[in-house]
Protein backbone atom coordinates (compact mmCIF):
# COMPACT_ATOMS: atom_id res chain seq x y z
CA UNK A 1 0.00 0.00 0.00
CA UNK A 2 3.05 2.58 0.25
CA UNK A 3 2.17 5.06 -2.00
CA UNK A 4 -0.63 3.50 -3.40
CA UNK A 5 -3.38 4.74 -1.36
CA UNK A 6 -4.06 7.71 -3.47
CA UNK A 7 -4.38 5.40 -7.06
CA UNK A 8 -6.18 3.00 -5.10
CA UNK A 9 -8.72 5.37 -4.24
CA UNK A 10 -8.88 6.76 -7.69
CA UNK A 11 -9.79 3.30 -8.65
CA UNK A 12 -12.31 2.63 -6.26
CA UNK A 13 -13.94 5.68 -7.76
CA UNK A 14 -13.73 4.98 -11.06
CA UNK A 15 -15.18 1.47 -10.76
CA UNK A 16 -17.86 2.40 -8.06
CA UNK A 17 -16.58 0.66 -5.26
CA UNK A 18 -17.97 1.50 -2.35
CA UNK A 19 -15.98 -0.77 0.22
CA UNK A 20 -13.05 -3.02 -0.35
CA UNK A 21 -11.19 -5.31 1.83
CA UNK A 22 -7.25 -4.99 0.89
CA UNK A 23 -4.71 -7.42 1.93
CA UNK A 24 -0.74 -7.88 2.66
CA UNK A 25 -0.65 -3.83 2.72
CA UNK A 26 3.07 -4.03 4.90
CA UNK A 27 1.50 -1.08 6.58
CA UNK A 28 2.95 -0.82 10.56
CA UNK A 29 -0.02 0.11 13.09
CA UNK A 30 -3.47 0.10 14.11
CA UNK A 31 -4.38 3.18 12.62
CA UNK A 32 -7.55 4.94 10.06
CA UNK A 33 -6.14 7.11 7.84
CA UNK A 34 -8.09 9.38 4.82
CA UNK A 35 -6.18 7.82 0.98
CA UNK A 36 -7.83 10.98 -0.78
CA UNK A 37 -10.93 11.45 -3.30
CA UNK A 38 -13.32 11.03 -0.15
CA UNK A 39 -12.13 7.38 1.03
CA UNK A 40 -10.83 5.95 4.28
CA UNK A 41 -8.83 3.10 5.27
CA UNK A 42 -8.84 1.41 8.39
CA UNK A 43 -5.98 -0.84 8.97
CA UNK A 44 -3.43 -3.35 10.69
CA UNK A 45 0.24 -4.84 10.31
CA UNK A 46 2.82 -5.45 12.54
CA UNK A 47 5.72 -5.81 10.09
CA UNK A 48 6.37 -3.66 7.58
CA UNK A 49 8.19 -6.18 5.00
CA UNK A 50 5.25 -8.60 4.98
CA UNK A 51 1.67 -9.00 5.96
CA UNK A 52 -1.13 -6.57 6.89
CA UNK A 53 -4.78 -6.18 6.21
CA UNK A 54 -7.27 -3.48 5.86
CA UNK A 55 -10.69 -2.06 4.75
CA UNK A 56 -11.30 0.88 2.43
CA UNK A 57 -14.56 2.66 2.26
CA UNK A 58 -16.28 5.83 1.12
CA UNK A 59 -15.86 8.44 4.13
CA UNK A 60 -19.54 8.88 4.42
CA UNK A 61 -20.00 5.18 4.87
CA UNK A 62 -16.69 5.87 7.53
CA UNK A 63 -19.36 7.57 9.98
CA UNK A 64 -21.44 4.68 10.34
CA UNK A 65 -18.61 2.60 11.48
CA UNK A 66 -19.58 1.50 14.84
CA UNK A 67 -16.81 -1.55 15.88
CA UNK A 68 -13.42 -2.39 14.18
CA UNK A 69 -11.43 -5.43 15.37
CA UNK A 70 -7.76 -5.96 14.88
CA UNK A 71 -7.01 -9.38 15.61
CA UNK A 72 -3.84 -9.58 13.81
CA UNK A 73 -2.39 -9.15 10.65
CA UNK A 74 -4.18 -11.41 8.70
CA UNK A 75 -7.47 -10.92 9.95
CA UNK A 76 -9.40 -7.57 10.99
CA UNK A 77 -13.52 -7.25 10.48
CA UNK A 78 -15.57 -3.73 10.73
CA UNK A 79 -18.94 -3.39 12.00
CA UNK A 80 -20.81 -0.38 10.01
CA UNK A 81 -24.68 0.11 9.73
CA UNK A 82 -25.99 1.29 6.41
CA UNK A 83 -29.90 1.77 5.60
CA UNK A 84 -31.00 0.07 8.93
CA UNK A 85 -28.70 -3.26 7.95
CA UNK A 86 -25.62 -4.38 10.41
CA UNK A 87 -23.05 -5.04 7.90
CA UNK A 88 -20.04 -6.79 8.85
CA UNK A 89 -16.75 -6.71 6.76
CA UNK A 90 -13.93 -8.90 6.87
CA UNK A 91 -10.65 -8.83 5.45
CA UNK A 92 -8.20 -11.53 5.75
CA UNK A 93 -4.93 -12.88 4.21
CA UNK A 94 -4.31 -16.69 4.13
CA UNK A 95 -0.83 -18.08 4.73
CA UNK A 96 1.33 -19.44 1.50
CA UNK A 97 0.86 -22.69 0.56
CA UNK A 98 4.84 -23.21 1.95
CA UNK A 99 4.25 -21.76 4.95
CA UNK A 100 3.99 -23.85 8.72
CA UNK A 101 0.82 -25.69 9.43
CA UNK A 102 0.72 -23.89 12.76
CA UNK A 103 0.61 -20.63 11.15
CA UNK A 104 -2.50 -21.98 8.35
CA UNK A 105 -4.33 -23.07 11.90
CA UNK A 106 -3.87 -19.78 13.88
CA UNK A 107 -5.47 -18.01 10.43
CA UNK A 108 -8.38 -20.42 10.47
CA UNK A 109 -8.76 -20.32 14.10
CA UNK A 110 -8.79 -15.95 13.78
CA UNK A 111 -11.33 -16.00 11.12
CA UNK A 112 -13.46 -18.60 12.60
CA UNK A 113 -13.88 -16.71 15.85
CA UNK A 114 -14.50 -13.72 14.59
CA UNK A 115 -17.17 -15.13 12.28
CA UNK A 116 -18.62 -16.65 15.38
CA UNK A 117 -19.07 -13.53 17.07
CA UNK A 118 -20.69 -11.33 14.71
CA UNK A 119 -25.01 -11.86 15.83
CA UNK A 120 -26.89 -13.46 13.76
CA UNK A 121 -29.37 -11.74 11.68
CA UNK A 122 -26.18 -9.36 10.70
CA UNK A 123 -24.98 -9.39 7.09
CA UNK A 124 -21.44 -10.56 6.72
CA UNK A 125 -19.46 -9.97 3.49
CA UNK A 126 -15.39 -11.70 3.63
CA UNK A 127 -13.03 -10.22 1.45
CA UNK A 128 -9.62 -12.53 1.55
CA UNK A 129 -6.52 -13.39 -0.26
CA UNK A 130 -7.46 -17.24 0.94
CA UNK A 131 -4.04 -18.47 -1.08
CA UNK A 132 -6.47 -21.43 -2.47
CA UNK A 133 -7.00 -23.00 -5.59
CA UNK A 134 -10.69 -24.15 -5.47
CA UNK A 135 -10.71 -25.68 -8.67
CA UNK A 136 -12.84 -25.99 -12.12
CA UNK A 137 -16.21 -27.83 -11.82
CA UNK A 138 -18.44 -28.00 -8.89
CA UNK A 139 -19.66 -32.24 -7.98
CA UNK A 140 -20.98 -32.51 -4.60
CA UNK A 141 -20.16 -28.28 -4.01
CA UNK A 142 -23.15 -26.79 -5.82
CA UNK A 143 -24.44 -25.48 -2.92
CA UNK A 144 -21.68 -22.77 -2.51
CA UNK A 145 -20.00 -22.40 -6.20
CA UNK A 146 -20.36 -22.71 -9.89
CA UNK A 147 -18.41 -24.69 -12.47
CA UNK A 148 -16.12 -22.15 -13.48
CA UNK A 149 -12.96 -21.89 -11.75
CA UNK A 150 -9.40 -22.36 -12.54
CA UNK A 151 -7.09 -25.15 -12.18
CA UNK A 152 -7.58 -28.23 -9.95
CA UNK A 153 -8.16 -27.74 -6.31
CA UNK A 154 -5.57 -28.05 -3.69
CA UNK A 155 -5.87 -28.53 -0.19
CA UNK A 156 -5.71 -24.70 0.77
CA UNK A 157 -8.80 -24.25 -1.72
CA UNK A 158 -10.58 -27.34 -0.42
CA UNK A 159 -10.20 -25.22 3.03
CA UNK A 160 -11.70 -22.15 1.66
CA UNK A 161 -14.76 -24.66 0.05
CA UNK A 162 -15.15 -26.38 3.56
CA UNK A 163 -15.36 -22.93 5.21
CA UNK A 164 -18.07 -21.77 2.74
CA UNK A 165 -19.88 -24.38 3.18
CA UNK A 166 -20.03 -24.32 6.90
CA UNK A 167 -21.07 -20.28 7.21
CA UNK A 168 -23.54 -20.28 4.21
CA UNK A 169 -21.31 -18.26 1.90
CA UNK A 170 -21.10 -18.88 -1.81
CA UNK A 171 -18.17 -18.22 -3.75
CA UNK A 172 -19.45 -16.08 -6.08
CA UNK A 173 -17.03 -15.81 -9.27
CA UNK A 174 -17.12 -18.87 -10.41
CA UNK A 175 -20.89 -19.06 -11.25
CA UNK A 176 -19.91 -16.29 -13.82
CA UNK A 177 -18.68 -17.61 -17.44
CA UNK A 178 -16.23 -14.99 -18.56
CA UNK A 179 -12.93 -14.63 -20.76
CA UNK A 180 -9.84 -15.93 -19.24
CA UNK A 181 -8.51 -12.45 -19.23
CA UNK A 182 -11.51 -11.96 -17.52
CA UNK A 183 -10.99 -14.57 -14.84
CA UNK A 184 -7.20 -14.91 -13.95
CA UNK A 185 -5.93 -11.74 -12.52
CA UNK A 186 -2.26 -12.75 -12.56
CA UNK A 187 0.08 -14.91 -14.54
CA UNK A 188 3.48 -16.41 -14.17
CA UNK A 189 4.48 -19.03 -16.49
CA UNK A 190 2.24 -22.03 -15.81
CA UNK A 191 0.56 -20.46 -12.99
CA UNK A 192 -2.73 -18.59 -12.77
CA UNK A 193 -4.51 -16.96 -10.55
CA UNK A 194 -8.55 -16.24 -10.12
CA UNK A 195 -10.16 -13.89 -8.38
CA UNK A 196 -12.57 -14.64 -6.18
CA UNK A 197 -15.53 -13.04 -4.51
CA UNK A 198 -17.58 -14.31 -1.48
CA UNK A 199 -20.82 -13.34 -0.26
CA UNK A 200 -23.56 -14.47 1.91
CA UNK A 201 -26.33 -15.43 -0.33
CA UNK A 202 -28.50 -13.37 1.83
CA UNK A 203 -27.36 -10.03 0.74
CA UNK A 204 -30.51 -8.36 -1.15
CA UNK A 205 -27.87 -7.29 -3.47
CA UNK A 206 -24.46 -7.86 -4.59
CA UNK A 207 -22.94 -4.82 -4.97
CA UNK A 208 -19.52 -4.00 -5.15
CA UNK A 209 -18.36 -4.59 -1.93
CA UNK A 210 -15.11 -6.36 -1.44
CA UNK A 211 -13.35 -9.02 -3.07
CA UNK A 212 -12.07 -12.18 -1.86
CA UNK A 213 -8.97 -13.94 -3.82
CA UNK A 214 -8.94 -17.51 -3.85
CA UNK A 215 -5.60 -18.17 -6.07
Amino acid sequence: MTGKGRELADTMERRKVDILCVQETRWKGSKARSTGAGFKLFYYGVDSKRNGVGVVLKEEFGRNVLEVKRVSDRVMSLKLETEGVMLNDVSGYAPQVGCELEEKERFWSELDEVIESIPTGERVVIGADFNGHVGEGNTGDEEMMGNFGVKERNLEGQLVVDFAKWIDLAVVNTYFQKREEHRVTYKSGGNRVLLILVLLPLLPIVPCFSVLSAV
